[in-house]
C-alpha cells in the first residue's frame, strides 16, 4: 500500500510529540503513543451535593478524578482531586463521606471515602461491572441499594450475554446493596436485571426510594428496512422505490432498500405503502422502565406497568417531580423514516433543517407526553443567516435536569446550546408554555452535561464539558454569576475543535441541530437514514480499489458501477470514532481527499483523513440548514479534534487479549480461506495493529486499508473496519434468503430494527458471514455439505465480535488492594502486570499509604517508579506487602499506552512528580495533604 502523508500527522501528532518525547526520557519507555487519549465520553450523572450540602462533588471525565469542591455562602473553594478509573461520567453520594463514581471506559464504580473537611479521599473498593456503565442511583429502603446502568455483555459479568439468541434484552441494570458489598474480586450483586431495550444511560428514583426509572440510550423509533431483494425494480410505478429514481441529470440510481416506520398497526414508508408482510419482527419500543425497589431481589413492575413506549428515539436524562411524582425525560426524536438532503428541487421535500426535534417527554399515570422544546421553528423556512432571532431562541440536544423542591420549575441543560432552560412544570405539562429567551440561561463554558440545585443558596451548579468548568448559576437573577475550571490534560486542539461536533447555534440556522444529532457523543445512533440528494451530481470514485482473484479477471469492480450516485438508498450511521489512518469516509468512500487536485492540496489524496472530513462540509447546508458552509480553518479544527477520537477496548475479547478456541477457528478462517472474489476476507478486511507505525497513537488497520472492494452490494463500498460489530447485536428476523439461509418465520419482540452491513439490513452475524457460501464447502441448495460449513460461519461469527481494536481488552481495567483482600486482588494483579510487560497498557497505582496520597508507575523488570523524585523504585512485592501490611488502599489500573506517567504519577506532565508538588505547598513540620 502507497505511503501516507496525512494532514492529521502534522496538525495532531506533532501535537503530542515533544510531551511524548518527555514521559520516553523520564520513565524509559516506548514513545508511539500519547500522553492522551480521547474517548469522548458522555456524562450523565457529573454532579452531585452531599446531603449537608457542605460538599459539591464533580467528576473530571479527562483526567479520571472526582473532584471536591467547599460550598458556602459565599461561593465554592477547590479542596481536592481524587483519582478514580477511566473516564467517569456518573457520581452519586451517600453521605459527606463516601462518594461512588460511575466509570464509563474502566467497566467499574469507585467507592470513594473522603476525609475530613473534604481534604482528600480514596478510593477503598472497585466494583466491576458490565460494559460502559452510565448512571447510578441510590434507592430502596433505608436508600441503601446502588443501581447501575451497564451494556448487556464485557468481560466482568458472570452470565453468557447470548449474542445469538433472538428476544434477548441488551440493557442491564446492577444492584448492590451499599452495606454489603461482598467479599468476591468485583462486588456481588444483590441482582442484574436485564431489561428488554438496548444498552441503558439514565436513572431516576423517587424521592423516598420506592421506584427506580431506567432508560433506554437509543431506544429507537420503530424503524427498520426492507432488504432490496424484497424491493421490486421498476421504481415507485412498479411498487418499488419511492422517487426520484434518478438525480437531476437523469442518471439512474442503484436499487436499494427502503426504510419502513410502525405506525400502529402496519409498517408504511415514505409513501404510506404497507410492507407489513415483509416484517419478520416486532418492535414493542420498550423505553422508559419502571422497577420496584423495595422488593427483593428489586424487580421490574409486572405488564404494562413495567414500562413506557414512545418516549423518544435518543434518550438522554431524567429527572422526577418531587412533588407530583411526574417523571420527565431529555431526549430527541429522529425524523429518519423521511428522506433526503440538499434542497429538496427535484424530490419536492427533504430533511434540510429538520432531521430532529429536541424534548422533554412527561411520564405519568396518563401516559407519555412529548413537548418539542422548540416549537417557535418555522421548519417551511430554512437557511436564515447567523445570527437570527429563532436560532436564539432555541435549546438543542437537552441532557441533564433539576426540579425544584415544590415541584414547580424545571431547569434543563441544553447541551447543544450552551444554556439552561427554564420552564414551569405545570406550562411544559400542559404544553403552553412559549420559547423566549427571557427563559433561559446562557453559559460562558459551553456544552452544560449536568446539574444540582442548591436552594439554600439559590445556587444552580453546572458543568460545562466544552471547557471542563463549573458554572455557579444564581436562580433567583437567572445568570451565571462565576465560572470555575477544572484542571483538564486535554490537548488545546481537542478543547477548540469540540464544540463544532456539538455546538447547534453555530452548525444550523434554526440553532437545534449540529452532527452530534445523529452522531451521539461521536458515536452513532443505531438508526438508519436515507440522506441521498437528487439535486446533486454523479462523481467519479478515484479511490484505490483492492484487486480480485486472477480467475475473476483484471477487472476489479466485476463490472459493477464504482462511482458516487448522489441517490443512494438507506445507510446507518456511522461513527465517529477511530477514522485517522482508514482512509476515505462514508460507507462508500464517498468523503475523500482522491478526487482534489494534487497541485491545489498537495497533502490530498484517498488516504487523507483530513482530506477526506472536509469533504462533509456541505452538510452544514444541504443537511443542518446553515446557510453557509464552515471556513477551511473551522473544518480543519474541527478534524484536528474528531480525528483523535479513538474506539474503546473490545468488551467482548479476553482480558488477557487471546482468543477462544472457537474465535481463534473464527479467524483463521477469516485470514486464511479463499472465500470470495477478493480471496480470504483479511484480503480485504485487513488486519494489522502495527500498519503505518508514522501514525503514532493511530496507527494500524482493523478491518480495513482504506480501499473499496466489490461485494455484491448495489452501491460500490468502502471496505469497512470491524471494530463495533457488538454493538449491534440485537435485531432478529428477516424475510429473505440471504447466501443458503431461508427467510425466519416470525420472531417477535427483538431490541433493533437495524443490524450489521451498510444499510443494517443483516439480522444475525450467520447472515453477515454468508458471503462464505461462495466457498466449496457450501453447497447449492442451501444445506451446508458438511458441518465443518455451518460451524466455520458460526465460528466466524463469534471472532468478529471480539474483533481486534486500537486498545487491548486490559486498558482501562482496575482492581483495589487492601489489607482485607489480598488473596482475592492478587490474580487480577498479576494479570494487569502481565499485559503491561505485553505493551498493552501502562499500569498505574494511585491510593493512600499511611495517610498519605501516592502515585505509581510500573517500568518494566517488576518494578514500580514513585511519584517522589528522591525515591528508589520499589518491586511488584514490595509495593503489595506496603498496602496489605500497613493502612489505606492502592487502585491498580491498566491505563493506554504513554499515559502512564500523566496518570501515575506527574499529573501536568511539567517533570516535577506530583507528591514532590504536594510536598513542597506544604508548611514546614506538616504531612502532605490527603489527596491526588
Amino acid at each position: 500500500m502507497k505511503a501516507r502523508n496525512t494532514v492529521l500527522r502534522r496538525n495532531v501528532w506533532i501535537t503530542f510529540a515533544a510531551v511524548g518525547l518527555l514521559v520516553g526520557l523520564l520513565v524509559g519507555r516506548d514513545v508511539s503513543a500519547a500522553p492522551y487519549t480521547l474517548f469522548e465520553s458522555g456524562q450523565v450523572r457529573p454532579l452531585a451535593l452531599s446531603p449537608s450540602g457542605e460538599f459539591l462533588f464533580a467528576v473530571n471525565t479527562p483526567d479520571n478524578r472526582l473532584e471536591v469542591f467547599k460550598n458556602t455562602p459565599s461561593g465554592l473553594t477547590h479542596l481536592s482531586s481524587i483519582p478514580v478509573g477511566l473516564e467517569p461520567v456518573a457520581v452519586a453520594v451517600r453521605s459527606d463521606t463516601e462518594a461512588w463514581v460511575v466509570n464509563h471506559l474502566s467497566d467499574s464504580v469507585s467507592v470513594v471515602q473522603i476525609h475530613a473537611g473534604g481534604l482528600g479521599g480514596v478510593v477503598m473498593r472497585t466494583l466491576l461491572v458490565g460494559d460502559e456503565p452510565r448512571d447510578i442511583v441510590f434507592a430502596g429502603t433505608g436508600k441503601n441499594r446502588a443501581f447501575i446502568t451497564a451494556a448487556h455483555r464485557g468481560q466482568n459479568v458472570p452470565f453468557d450475554p447470548q449474542f445469538t439468541t433472538p428476544g434477548i434484552g441488551r440493557a442491564d441494570v446492577w444492584v448492590f446493596n451499599a452495606n454489603a458489598l461482598g467479599s468476591s474480586l468485583g462486588g456481588d450483586p444483590v441482582s442484574i436485571l436485564t431489561l428488554f431495550s438496548d444498552t441503558p444511560r439514565a436513572l431516576a428514583a423517587t424521592p423516598d426510594g420506592s421506584r427506580v426509572y431506567a432508560a433506554a440510550f437509543h431506544s429507537g423509533n420503530r424503524t427498520t428496512i426492507i432488504h432490496e431483494t424484497l424491493v421490486p425494480n421498476g421504481g415507485e410505478a412498479a411498487g418499488g422505490m419511492p422517487g426520484p429514481n434518478v438525480n437531476s441529470a437523469g442518471v439512474a440510481a442503484p436499487e436499494t432498500g427502503i426504510l419502513v416506520k410502525f405506525k400502529g398497526q402496519d409498517w408504511l414508508d415514505s409513501l404510506g405503502r404497507s410492507w407489513t408482510s415483509q416484517v419478520k419482527f416486532s418492535l414493542p419500543d420498550k423505553d422508559v422502565f419502571v422497577i420496584d425497589a423495595m422488593a427483593n431481589p428489586p424487580a421490574q413492575l409486572a405488564g404494562t406497568d413495567g414500562f413506557y413506549s414512545g418516549v423518544g428515539t435518543i434518550l438522554f436524562n431524567m429527572a422526577v417531580n418531587p412533588v407530583s411524582g411526574k417523571v420527565y425525560v431529555s431526549n430527541t426524536e429522529a425524523r429518519n423514516d423521511l428522506r433526503f438532503e440538499g434542497p429538496g428541487t427535484l424530490a419536492g421535500s427533504s430533511l434540510r433543517g429538520h432531521l430532529h426535534e429536541s424534548r422533554i417527554s412527561v411520564l405519568s399515570t396518563s401516559g407519555v407526553a412529548p413537548r418539542h422544546l422548540n416549537k417557535h421553528i418555522n421548519y417551511r423556512v430554512c437557511c436564515a443567516a447567523l445570527p437570527n432571532a429563532e436560532n436564539e431562541k432555541s435549546l438543542a440536544q437537552p441532557l441533564g435536569m433539576a426540579v425544584t423542591a415544590n415541584g414547580a420549575t424545571l431547569y434543563v441543560a441544553a447541551f447543544g446550546s450552551s444554556k439552561i432552560g427554564v420552564y414551569a412544570t405545570a406550562e411544559l405539562e400542559a404544553d403552553t408554555f412559549v420559547p423566549s429567551t427571557a427563559h433561559q440561561i446562557p453559559l460562558s463554558g459551553g456544552g452544560p452535561t449536568g446539574m444540582v440545585l442548591d436552594e439554600a443558596y439559590g445556587r444552580l451548579y453546572v458543568l460545562t464539558r466544552f471547557d471542563n468548568a463549573l458554572s455557579v448559576v444564581n436562580t433567583t437573577t437567572k445568570q451565571e454569576i462565576a465560572h470555575l475550571p477544572m484542571y483538564n490534560p486535554e490537548p488545546a486542539s481537542v478543547v477548540a475543535g469540540r464544540p463544532l461536533l456539538y455546538d447547534a447555534r453555530k452548525s444550523s440556522s434554526h440553532g437545534d441541530s449540529s452532527c452530534a444529532s445523529c452522531h451521539i457523543f461521536g458515536d452513532f445512533d443505531s438508526l438508519d437514514w436515507n440522506l441521498g440528494n437528487p439535486d446533486a451530481a454523479y462523481t467519479l470514485n478515484q479511490n484505490p480499489i483492492a484487486p480480485g482473484l486472477p480467475e475473476f479477471g483484471s477487472d476489479p469492480t466485476f463490472g459493477q458501477d464504482p462511482n458516487f450516485h448522489p441517490v443512494k438508498g438507506p445507510l446507518a450511521t456511522q461513527s465517529l470514532r477511530g477514522m485517522a489512518n482508514q482512509g476515505p469516509m462514508h460507507w462508500r468512500g464517498d468523503r475523500t481527499g482522491g478526487n482534489d487536485a494534487a497541485s491545489a492540496q498537495p497533502d490530498s489524496g484517498a488516504f487523507n483523513e483530513a482530506a477526506a472530513f472536509s469533504k462533509f462540509n456541505p452538510a452544514f447546508m444541504d443537511l443542518l440548514g446553515r446557510n453557509a458552509q464552515l471556513t477551511p480553518s473551522e473544518m480543519q479544527q474541527f478534524a484536528d479534534f474528531i480525528l483523535q477520537v479513538v474506539y474503546p477496548p473490545n468488551p467482548i475479547r479476553n482480558l488477557d487479549n487471546s482468543l477462544t478456541s472457537r474465535q481463534q477457528a473464527g479467524r483463521d478462517f477469516f485470514v486464511n480461506t479463499t472465500s470470495f472474489f477478493h480471496g480470504p476476507c483479511e484480503s480485504c478486511h485487513r488486519i494489522d495493529p502495527d500498519a503505518n507505525p508514522s501514525a503514532g497513537p493511530f496507527k494500524g488497520f482493523f478491518g480495513t486499508d482504506g480501499r473499496s472492494a466489490f461485494v455484491g452490494t448495489a452501491i460500490f463500498p468502502k471496505t469497512p473496519h470491524l471494530r463495533n460489530l457488538y454493538q449491534k447485536v440485537g435485531m432478529f428476523g428477516v424475510n429473505y434468503p440471504f447466501g443458503f439461509l431461508p427467510p425466519d418465520p416470525f420472531l417477535g419482540d427483538q431490541v433493533r430494527g437495524f443490524g450489521f452491513n451498510s444499510d443494517g439490513s443483516l439480522d444475525t452475524m450467520l447472515r453477515f458471514n454468508s458471503g462464505f457460501d461462495f466457498h466449496p464447502i457450501f453447497n447449492s441448495v442451501g444445506i451446508p455439505k458438511t458441518r465443518e460449513g455451518h460451524q466455520a460461519k458460526l465460528d466466524m461469527g463469534e471472532y468478529l465480535l471480539a474483533f481486534e481494536s486500537n486498545l487491548a481488552p486490559i486498558v482501562g481495567q482496575q482492581v483495589t488492594l487492601t489489607s482485607r483482600n489480598l488473596l482475592v486482588a492478587n490474580p487480577r494483579i498479576d494479570l494487569l502486570v502481565a499485559r503491561a510487560n505485553a505493551g498493552e497498557c501502562e499500569l498505574v497505582a494511585k491510593g493512600n499509604l499511611s495517610q498519605t496520597a501516592v502515585g505509581y508507575l510500573y517500568v518494566g523488570g517488576g518494578n514500580f517508579k514513585r511519584d517522589r523524585q528522591a525515591q528508589p523504585l520499589v518491586t511488584d512485592a514490595g509495593l503489595r506487602l506496603l498496602v496489605t501490611t500497613g493502612t489505606g488502599a492502592l487502585t491498580y489500573t491498566c491505563v493506554p499506552p504513554g499515559s502512564g506517567q500523566r496518570i501515575g504519577i506527574d499529573r501536568d506532565l511539567d517533570g516535577i512528580l506530583d507528591g514532590d508538588e504536594l510536598a513542597a505547598k506544604q508548611p514546614a513540620g506538616n504531612s502532605p495533604p490527603m489527596q491526588g
